[in-house]
């Protein structure tokens, strides 16, 4: 059994106010849970930044390897500079919950969290509940919502008077 490492690192200074301010902001703006989710982002952008400055020396096919492989992702690069500017918004933006409301799937991203966590979100015909899921490219127009398989309700219908009765009353 593989065992799980950590996907993030806590900020340095944990009571940094401008850091905490931004936070909240990028926090209410993408509709998460909690900060973990935000220091998961930074450090997946870290590591693509670190991957890029490993190829900067390297071979030009082995950077627009790199460059292919982040195209797929939603990250339209196409040199290492645009890499290194990639920033923790970029990567937010990729997430399903952010993209059920950018393809109005979803009014508000609470709605959107909400839509996924409860298993109403198919993405390729495959149920994904989990609002963090990164969406690619070829999969954006390949994301729906369940149907609601609504039974309609039996109404009783009241008995219909004759015209004599109604002329009797």
């Amino acid at each position: 059994m593989k065992r799980k490492h950590k996907t993030y690192s806590k900020p340095k200074r944990p009571f940094d106010k401008p850091r905490l301010e931004e936070e909240a902001e990028i926090k209410k703006e993408f509709g998460l849970k909690n900060k973990k989710e935000i220091w998961k982002a930074d450090a997946q952008i870290k590591l693509m930044r670190e991957k890029a400055k490993k190829l900067i020396s390297a071979k030009p096919e082995e950077q627009q390897a790199l460059f292919e492989r982040l195209k797929k992702k939603g990250f339209d690069v196409n040199s290492t500079s645009e890499v290194l500017a990639l920033d923790k918004r970029d990567y937010l933006k990729r997430r399903l919950q952010t993209i059920l409301v950018k393809k109005e799937l979803a009014t508000t991203v609470k709605t959107a969290r909400q839509l996924i966590s409860h298993k109403k979100v198919f993405v390729d015909g495959k149920i994904v509940d989990s609002p963090s899921y990164l969406v690619k490219v070829e999969l954006e127009n390949k994301i729906s919502l369940k149907k609601n398989k609504v039974k309609p309700k039996k109404v009783e219908k009241e008995p219909e008077l004759n015209v004599e009765e109604k002329k009797d009353e």
